[in-house]
C-alpha cells in the first residue's frame, strides 16, 4: 500500500514538474514574442553612395540599430536618384518595416510615398535633411546646421581679423544643392557672420555672386564646384601672381574639394592658398588640411547622430516620448517637427589626431598619417 502511495506521489511530482516546465517554456516563448514585437524592422533610406559622408552615415546607423537588436533594411538611392529613393521607400513599406529613417535627396519629393507610410501607421524620422510637406514625419534628427554656418563664417572672420582690419579682402561664396533644406541653414548661419562685412566693404565679392541661388552647387558636386571655381579664376584673374583671393566660403567638403582642385591647377600652393572652409571631415579634405590646401572642416560625428536615432526609435517603440531639444526651428510646411540637434565642432590641422584619430573615427592610414 505504501509503495502505491509513493508511486502516485512520484507521478504527481513528475506532472507538476512537467507543467512548470511547460509554463516556463510558454513564458519564455511569450517573452521572445513580445521582445520580437517590440523591435520592428527599421528601413533606412540614404541618398547616395557616391559621397563618403552618406556611406558612413548608413553604415553607422545600421551597426547601431543591429547592436540594439533591430533588423535593418538599408538602401541607397543610386547617385542621388529621386525615383530610386521613392522606390526604395515603397519596398520598405511593403516589406513590413515598422519605422522609416530617411535622408531625403530632395526634401519636397517624398510627399506622396509618405502618405502610404502614414496610412500604414509607420512613423518616419527625417535624418539630417528635413523632409518637407509631409505630416508623416514625426521627428527630425540632425546637427545644429545654423551653427555649422556660424562656425564657418566665424572662422573666416577670425582668420582675416575682420573686426580690426579694414581690408578690403576678396572672397567668393559657395553653398550646396538648393533641393537640400539644410542649405538654408548653412548659408544663413555663415552669412549672419559675413554679410555685415560685405555690406561695410571690408569683404568684397569680385564676381558679384552673392545670393544663395548664384552660389548653389547642384548635388553638392565636386565636379560642378570645380567648374564654377575655374570660371571665377578665369573671369576675375585670380592667381598667386594675379588678383588676390583671400578666402572662399564652402558649405561642405565635397564642394571644397572641387574648389581646391581648381586653385591648385591655377598655381596656388600651401604657401599662398586662400582660407577655405568645409564640412564633414571627409578623408580627402582631411588630407587637404594636412597639405595646407583646406583651412578647416566642421566635424559632425555621425556616430552620435546614429545613436540618437536609435534612442528615438526605441522611445517610439516603447511608447515614450523621444528626447527633443528644439521645438521651434524646423517647420516642414505641415507644422514644426520635434527635433534633436547634435553639436558640430571645428577641426583644423592640429585637431586631426585628437578629434578624428584618437576617437577611432579614422585610422591613421585613412588620411595618410
Amino acid at each position: 500500500m505504501k509503495v502505491k502511495k509513493w508511486i502516485a506521489l512520484g507521478l504527481v511530482l513528475v506532472l507538476a514538474i512537467g507543467i512548470a516546465a511547460g509554463c516556463a517554456q510558454k513564458a519564455s516563448d511569450d517573452s521572445a514574442t513580445t521582445d520580437s514585437a517590440a523591435k520592428p524592422k527599421i528601413g533606412i533610406s540614404m541618398p547616395t553612395q557616391s559621397l563618403q559622408r552618406w556611406n558612413q552615415d548608413g553604415s553607422n546607423m545600421k551597426s547601431a540599430f543591429e547592436a540594439a537588436g533591430y533588423d535593418v533594411d538599408l538602401q541607397y538611392a543610386g547617385d542621388n536618384d529621386i525615383p530610386t529613393q521613392i522606390s526604395n521607400i515603397e519596398n520598405m513599406i511593403s516589406g513590413n518595416c515598422g519605422v522609416l529613417v530617411i535622408a531625403a535627396i530632395d526634401g519636397g519629393s517624398l510627399t506622396e510615398v509618405l502618405k502610404t507610410a502614414k496610412d500604414a501607421n509607420i512613423p518616419v524620422i527625417a535624418y539630417d535633411r528635413l523632409i518637407m510637406n509631409s505630416d508623416a514625419v514625426k521627428y527630425y534628427a540632425t546637427f545644429d546646421n545654423t551653427k555649422v554656418g556660424n562656425l564657418q563664417g566665424t572662422f573666416i572672420k577670425d582668420a582675416l581679423k575682420l573686426d580690426s582690419e579694414k581690408g578690403p579682402f576678396n572672397i567668393e561664396l559657395f553653398t550646396g544643392d538648393p533641393a537640400d533644406n539644410n542649405v538654408n541653414f548653412f548659408w544663413g548661419g555663415a552669412m549672419d557672420i559675413l554679410q555685415p562685412f560685405i555690406d561695410s566693404g571690408v569683404l568684397v565679392v569680385p564676381s558679384g555672386q552673392t545670393t544663395k541661388d548664384q552660389c548653389a552647387t547642384p548635388s553638392w558636386s565636386t565636379e560642378e564646384s570645380q567648374k564654377r571655381m575655374e570660371n571665377l579664376i578665369s573671369s576675375n584673374k585670380y592667381g598667386p601672381d594675379g588678383t588676390k583671393l583671400d578666402a572662399v566660403l564652402s558649405s561642405n567638403d565635397s564642394v571644397a574639394n572641387g574648389i581646391t582642385n581648381a586653385l591648385v591647377t591655377a598655381g596656388y600652393t600651401d604657401k599662398d592658398f586662400p582660407i577655405l572652409t568645409g564640412q564633414d571631415c571627409d578623408k580627402t579634405s582631411v588630407q587637404n588640411m594636412l597639405a595646407g590646401t583646406q583651412s578647416m572642416s566642421v566635424f559632425k560625428d555621425t556616430r552620435t547622430l546614429a545613436d540618437r536615432v536609435v534612442k528615438m526609435v526605441t522611445s517610439i517603440v516603447t511608447g515614450t516620448e523621444p528626447e527633443i531639444n528644439d521645438t521651434e526651428t524646423y517647420d516642414n510646411g505641415t507644422g514644426v517637427i520635434p527635433t534633436y540637434l547634435e553639436d558640430p565642432q571645428v577641426v583644423v590641422k592640429d585637431d586631426i589626431q585628437s578629434v578624428l584619430i584618437d576617437s577611432g573615427y579614422y585610422q591613421p592610414a585613412d588620411v595618410g598619417l
